[in-house]
């Protein structure tokens, strides 16, 4: 007599419910092992590319768990974007937001406490305001979905203030399993993101790191207006038929400026292109994302807000016209194009004295005076919560947020009790916030090091995120010329991807990526450095703990 495991039936269960509902006959990796994860009670991390399917994980498992799924995610586009989608495959679903109504508000919330709610779409600010967090809860939902979960860690390149209060408000709604999804997350930042979403018996899912259809290069240049002039050139070559596949295609800029003068130089060369930035109107960009995500727009010149939202299969280059100010963000944007797993290229356009404006955007450190008025804000209203703060400050609640998250961020770090003395606390957060910054810079230094490199451009890339590197991609021009080496680890080297070492000046730190003369470590107070193998062993610099 055969007997089916319990586990062999909530596979076909998966695979059945993908089918019929969503209509795919397979699933794509690591979809199928964060649904298994979730159906038997384990809280997931699921770090994958933007168009690897996160979302159909989320909706997935919660189309066959009981309940309500809550779905978290900071853009109303993308929310709306989301409920359009279940709509059409016949699942209820709401957006709630400040641009609902409070008629709407209501339906919405009375739907989801009757049941009739499958999904409901909402904001980490909408989650963190008292009266929704308290609706949130008498739902009672069976899974919290965390879009963007890089958001939540100090760690990640795009650190929002509004995440980092995300574990203890999915605390507060009951015992709902969680899954946290990102496109990019490093070592330290999966782990972070897994403790401070307090994630339980958490299963950490990694796929698609590998960008093996796209041809990285990179174009060094000593002089300004020779690496535009040329910019402009590389959009001219890349836009031709490119085996009989015409495409879209992103020129990426550090600044609102930058990308004007992109775009309008590429009109001036007969394109049809267009500038995309957080400076325009909404109404703009909504208008720029429309025309090229149906095609008629084939080229957009765009800051990093031109990002989420953007799953287009055809795009078929991406070139920077500056340097990103860290791996993590290129990493992003580069992925953006060859989704239909056609050949895609990414031309980095490299300048050194480009990386100053990466210096120039790492985050301040905070006046002490501010810090010193936020701490005794908070001991006056008997709140840290930034809409209470409000009458004891002179800035507003965007700015006394991010203070409020320091002083948070400082006090855990440092072991503060909440009658800690003003100063103390103080030190402790200017500490951290320099902490903050040397990361952020460090990660400028990596952009560096990533666009003088002779190694594999692909290896050097999942060595930074501590993915493993078993080969070279063969199709970036270090390798197509030649001067790529073997991605040979060698056995000998004591230090292994992930783990933990202390340095007698730097600190604790996390390996990422180990080659055969050096050694990366991501420390706790000083950010990314890369170390000698031969120096490292030859004076002890680093103890495995």
């Amino acid at each position: 007599m055969t007997t089916t495991s319990p586990r062999s039936s909530r596979t076909a269960r998966v695979r059945e419910a993908a089918e019929s509902w969503f209509g795919h006959r397979e699933l794509l990796p690591g979809q199928e092992e964060a649904v298994q994860a979730l159906l038997e009670g384990r809280d997931v991390l699921l770090v994958a590319p933007t168009g690897a399917g996160k979302s159909l994980a989320y909706q997935l498992a919660g189309l066959l768990l009981d309940g309500c799924t809550v779905v978290v995610s900071p853009l109303l586009a993308l929310q709306q974007d989301q409920v359009a989608s279940l709509e059409e495959v016949g699942l209820t679903a709401a957006r709630l937001s400040s641009a609902e109504s409070d008629e709407e508000r209501s339906r919405v919330l009375a739907a989801a406490r009757a049941g009739d709610l499958r999904f409901l779409l909402l904001s980490p600010e909408q989650l963190a305001n008292p009266d929704v967090l308290a609706e949130v809860a008498a739902i009672e939902p069976t899974l919290v979905a965390v879009d963007e979960a890089h958001c939540v860690s100090s760690w990640g390149h795009d650190f929002r203030p509004d995440y980092l209060r995300l574990g203890e408000l999915v605390e507060q709604v009951g015992a709902p399993r969680v899954i946290a999804m990102t496109a990019t997350a490093a070592l330290p930042t999966q782990q972070d993101i897994v403790d401070r979403l307090a994630l339980s018996d958490a299963l950490v899912v990694l796929t698609g790191f590998e960008r093996d259809n796209i041809a990285l290069n990179v174009e060094r240049f000593a002089d300004a207006d020779e690496q535009a002039d040329r910019v402009l050139a590389i959009v001219d070559e890349l836009s031709g038929d490119q085996g009989g596949r015409r495409g879209s295609g992103v020129v990426y800029c550090r600044t609102r400026k930058g990308a004007e003068s992109v775009a309008a130089s590429l009109a001036e060369r007969g394109h049809h292109a267009a500038a995309y930035h957080a400076g325009l109107s909404q109404k703009r960009r909504d208008e720029v994302h429309e025309a090229f995500m149906s095609g008629d727009l084939p080229l957009v010149a765009a800051t990093s807000a031109f990002g989420m939202g953007v799953d287009k299969p055809d795009i078929r280059f991406v070139v920077h016209a500056d340097v990103p100010e860290s791996p993590d963000t290129y990493w992003q944007e580069v992925g953006r194009a060859g989704r239909d797993r056609a050949t895609a290229t990414a031309v980095l356009a490299y300048r050194a004295e480009d990386l100053s404006l990466g210096r120039f955007f790492t985050t301040p450190v905070p006046k002490r005076g501010d810090v010193r008025a936020v701490v005794r804000a908070i001991t006056r209203a008997g709140s840290d919560d930034p809409r209470e703060l409000g009458e004891h400050l002179d800035f507003g609640p965007r700015k006394a947020g991010r203070l409020v998250n320091l002083v948070r961020l400082a006090r855990e770090a440092d072991g503060l009790a909440d009658d800690a003395d003003v100063a103390t606390v103080v030190d402790a957060v200017v500490e951290r916030a320099e902490a903050q910054r040397k990361l952020e810079g460090s990660r400028v230094e990596m952009m560096r090091a990533y666009a003088e490199t002779e190694r594999c451009r692909s290896a050097f890339m999942l060595g930074y995120f501590g993915a493993e590197v078993r080969d070279r991609c063969g199709i970036c021009d270090n390798c197509v010329s030649g001067v790529a080496p073997d991605e040979t680890a060698d056995p000998a080297v004591p230090y292994a991807v992930g783990s933990t070492v202390r340095h007698a000046e730097f600190g604790l730190g996390t390996v990422t990526d180990v080659e055969e003369d050096r050694v990366t470590v991501l420390f706790e107070d000083e950010g990314y450095r890369t170390l000698a193998l031969d120096l490292v062993e030859e004076r002890g610099l680093l103890e495995v703990t």
